[in-house]
């Protein structure tokens, strides 16, 4: 029964009983999915992401929203957005679950050790450097429990995007990567330039190139990578103010296949064609071009212990790498 005051009823006072009750039956998995499916849009990639069938996400969503008392996403047969009351739920939740789930690492750790994996992304292996194996050697030997997952990213999403999602821990990434969030630790390789042109191409007997001598050739054009990055392998222009036709390409083997068949030439760096090496590819060195690196890069907000060991142990191989030998 409600209540009467100055003539005007009011409703009984049980709605923070019910939130109370609409709360303490949500299950934290809920707000994993949920969270998720904010990220991605899309109940099958969300889906992928948390190895769950499409249909146990669109029932668990279902399941939030009944608890919540209104719809959290608009749902078409074209995309997935969130209405007001998920991007509310979003904005209040969002940053209590990340401390939630550093929280539980931090003392799971602090219990037993670093555990679990440390996943580390790379489109291509020679973004890992020479020394990579011996990294992931000391990293795991010094911390038994804990291993590395190397990932390959690939061509098909910004590479970013993998730190953003989760997806991986850190990435092996070629310079410049200037996103924002991001921070560039450790140098993992620096190598001089080369282009990998066809054998039965007219540059392939040459000692040496330069970009001038590329100008009438087409090159890659490789649209998730960074578009610092993709100006600083090849230049919009050359010197002499040419531009480069591209070719959409959307894998390094790709590229390789198209390099063997004279379609384009390769800009990239030796160690890229030691990895995918091809019978009918040759690597010239690209003159008037300084050396490329890579490093391993992590999302600034995301940094943990298992990144920062990892980090550490790259930062010993490496020291040690450089130092001269007697």
């Amino acid at each position: 029964m409600g209540m009467i005051f100055n003539g005007v009823a009011y409703p009984e006072a049980h709605s923070s009983r019910e939130s109370d009750g609409a709360w303490q039956s949500v299950e934290l998995r809920e707000l994993r999915v949920f969270l998720r499916l904010c990220e991605d849009l899309h109940f099958a990639n969300a889906a992928e992401g948390l190895t769950l069938s499409a249909s146990r996400v669109s029932q668990m969503i279902r399941t939030l929203e009944t608890r919540v008392g209104g719809r959290l996403f608009d749902r078409t047969s074209r995309r997935v957005r969130l209405t007001p009351l998920g991007s509310q739920l979003r904005q209040a939740i969002a940053s209590a679950y990340c401390e939630l789930e550093s929280g539980f690492a931090a003392t799971r750790e602090a219990a037993i050790g670093l555990a679990g994996e440390v996943r580390l992304g790379m489109y291509t292996p020679s973004n890992g450097g020479h020394h990579l194996l011996e990294i992931v050697k000391v990293f795991q030997d010094r911390h038994r429990r804990c291993r590395v997952a190397l990932v390959d990213t690939g061509f098909a999403r910004e590479q970013v995007d993998w730190l953003r999602r989760g997806d991986v821990d850190l990435l092996a990434m070629r310079l410049p990567f200037l996103a924002p969030d991001v921070t560039i630790g450790p140098i993992l390789s620096c190598e001089d330039r080369v282009v990998a042109v066809s054998a039965a191409h007219p540059l392939a007997t040459r000692d040496s190139v330069t970009l001038e001598d590329l100008a009438d050739c087409a090159v890659p054009e490789v649209r998730s990578l960074p578009t610092e990055l993709e100006e600083d392998t090849v230049p919009s222009h050359t010197p002499l103010g040419r531009v480069f036709a591209r070719v959409p390409t959307h894998t390094p083997c790709e590229a390789l296949m198209r390099v063997a068949t004279g379609e384009i030439v390769y800009p990239t760096v030796g160690s890229f064609v030691d990895h995918f090496r091809h019978p009918h590819v040759t690597a010239l060195p690209l003159r008037g071009m300084p050396p490329s690196a890579t490093a391993l890069v992590w999302l600034t907000a995301g940094r943990n212990r298992k990144v920062d060991a990892f980090v550490d142990a790259a930062t010993g191989v490496l020291e040690f790498a450089r130092e001269p030998r007697e």
